[in-house]
């Protein structure tokens, strides 16, 4: 059948699956829109108040459900202001088809209004990106997008279509989806055989868990693996809920901010073995100092990640689901309880603290775990309480713990728990932020009202930037420059000028009630709690600094 090239988007969409889309319209992508208008019975499409929001809800979406994330924005600033969304996504390998418009052909090159060259802009933090100038290639150029956004290691794509690509006819034929297949072809017998070697010889393995397994939904793989080779477990940031955390041989989170179980523990080891993980520098610290005792298994989608950040010792390369059903059935028996029992020392000698006797971070997080018995989908921001939140609420599911790992992208949260609720209705969210990051992204308060969008949204105010604070306390010599935000900002005020209803938290006894109310009446929610402005993370680790120097506030106080 004859139809617009904006018909072929949206018919596209739905060939897809894609029933959610999230955006913000503007001149050369109305055709798009007035297609979306005779389908919103099919596709709904939310109207966030900044397109940056309306790639972090994509984000989140797709990160919460396991889905393609979809967004939608028109030419130049539209969508340029999704680029720090799409960077976001390209950094943890988020599955994501940006969809925007440009001028028309004719006007390419030339300056035209909002001409921008957003795909020469996207190409460093795209998977891949495409520009369609002939409606006849769109709908082949969109299945190809989606199917390139979901298949090896996942990541945004993008497609920019001309003003006039949107308006021009050609024939379109329903197809279905491109089957899209585990990474296997890599996997090889002998790559299997070492790393059962490996495994067998070692006396002190440890594994480390990344987004990978995360992105394969390789969960069930992974826990079997882990108690195969009967060792202790570490996660990244990306890595949380893959194994479970209330497991008696879980560490905690690894590197700058991890717990000093995982961080000695992997100092320790005599085999590290990382999974669907890329060895990040917060994770390694000091690159030549890290596991610096340990050979390295490095199971991976990515070839590119293999010796990248850390030599290995030996590597598998593929789907980590698919890795780990030919691994798991080979990997002998071996009783490794004297290397337990020493973890098992370190969890008890260096346990996480904080001061109890005050509204801290740590608190409001244990609480909300307590609350919601460990079954909320919960996002972040970035900083503090970003830290808190992953060392604090204990994850027993993959895709619980949405949060921006690699861009750090303070302003992601907000949107990333707009994105989380609509794909998981059923589910508590909650966004995590500081005071700092929520001035970023807070105008999204007026996106969850306006759909009554029932997300819980708790800002930690300590009235600076408490993360950069840190750093200038412990290495700036206490120079806090352009870092304190005490101001006459009221959180409360705005939240319930944007709709939403609103509670200011300043003791222990008072945040509870709150966050039991905010659950029962089932509408957007802003809880503020404040907390003193020198609060710190602790473990850390200094940058440059090898992880076996973690350190705690009791550490500096003894020196």
């Amino acid at each position: 059948m004859q139809l617009t090239g904006s018909e072929i988007i949206i018919e596209c969409l739905k060939e897809q699956g894609v029933d959610t889309v999230f955006g913000y319209p503007g001149g050369t992508i109305l055709n798009v829109y007035d297609a979306l208008y005779k389908h919103s019975d099919e596709i709904t499409h939310y109207l966030t108040s900044h397109e940056q929001g309306a790639a972090h809800a994509a984000d989140g979406y797709a990160r919460s459900t396991g889905k393609v994330g979809v967004c939608m924005a028109t030419s130049g600033p539209g969508a340029t202001n999704l680029v720090t969304g799409i960077a976001t996504a390209y950094m943890d390998s988020i599955p994501m088809v940006i969809i925007t418009a440009n001028v028309a052909k004719p006007a390419l090159g030339k300056d035209s209004f909002q001409e921008i060259d957003i795909v020469g802009v996207t190409i460093p933090i795209t998977k891949h990106n495409y520009i369609v100038k002939d409606v006849n290639a769109l709908a082949k150029t969109l299945r190809k997008a989606f199917y390139v956004a979901q298949s090896g290691r996942p990541g945004p794509v993008l497609v920019d279509v001309t003003k006039d690509a949107t308006a021009d006819m050609c024939e379109y034929t329903r197809e279905m989806p491109i089957e899209v297949k585990p990474a296997s072809e890599n996997i090889r017998e002998e790559d299997i055989e070492k790393a059962v070697k490996l495994i067998s010889k070692a006396k002190k393995p440890f594994i480390y868990l990344g987004g990978g397994c995360v992105l394969s939904n390789a969960y069930e793989e992974v826990r079997e693996f882990c108690k195969k080779v009967d060792a202790p477990v570490c996660d990244s940031l990306m890595g949380k809920g893959v194994f479970p955390g209330t497991e008696e041989m879980y560490t905690g989170m690894i590197g700058m901010h991890g717990t000093k179980a995982s961080n000695f523990g992997v100092t320790e080891c005599d085999l590290l073995i990382a999974v669907g993980a890329r060895f990040s520098d917060r994770v390694t610290g000091n690159a030549k100092k890290f596991a610096k005792n340990a050979k390295v298994l490095h199971i991976d989608v990515d070839p590119a990640e293999i010796n990248k950040n850390i030599k290995t010792t030996a590597s598998i390369i593929g789907d980590i689901k698919e890795v780990l059903k030919r691994l798991n059935p080979v990997i002998p028996e071996i009783d490794r309880t004297e290397w337990k029992n020493r973890i098992l020392e370190l969890k008890e000698n260096y346990p996480l603290r904080y001061n109890e006797d005050a509204l801290t971070g740590p608190f409001v997080i244990e609480k909300i775990y307590d609350i919601t018995k460990g079954d909320a989908i919960i996002t972040t921001e970035v900083g503090q309480h970003q830290m808190w939140t992953a060392q604090y609420y204990k994850y027993a599911k993959p895709r619980t713990l949405i949060t921006s790992g690699g861009a750090g992208t303070m302003g992601y949260g907000l949107g990333a728990c707009i994105g989380s609720k609509v794909g998981n209705k059923d589910k508590t969210v909650i966004n995590i932020a500081g005071d700092g990051c929520f001035r970023m992204n807070m105008n999204e308060i007026a996106t969850a009202t306006r759909y009554n969008i029932p997300i819980i949204q708790v800002v930690i105010n300590n009235h600076v930037l408490g993360m950069v604070r840190q750093w200038q306390t412990l290495f700036y010599g206490q120079r806090y420059s352009n870092t304190t935000l005490n101001d006459s900002v009221d959180f409360v005020k705005l939240a319930e000028a944007m709709g939403a209803k609103a509670y200011r938290v300043t003791r222990k006894e008072e945040f509870e009630p709150a966050l039991r109310e905010a659950m029962e009446l089932n509408i957007p929610v802003v809880i503020e709690c404040q907390i003193d402005s020198d609060d710190k993370v602790f473990p850390m680790v200094a940058p440059g600094a090898p992880i076996s120097e973690a350190f705690s506030q009791e550490d500096l106080e003894s020196k």
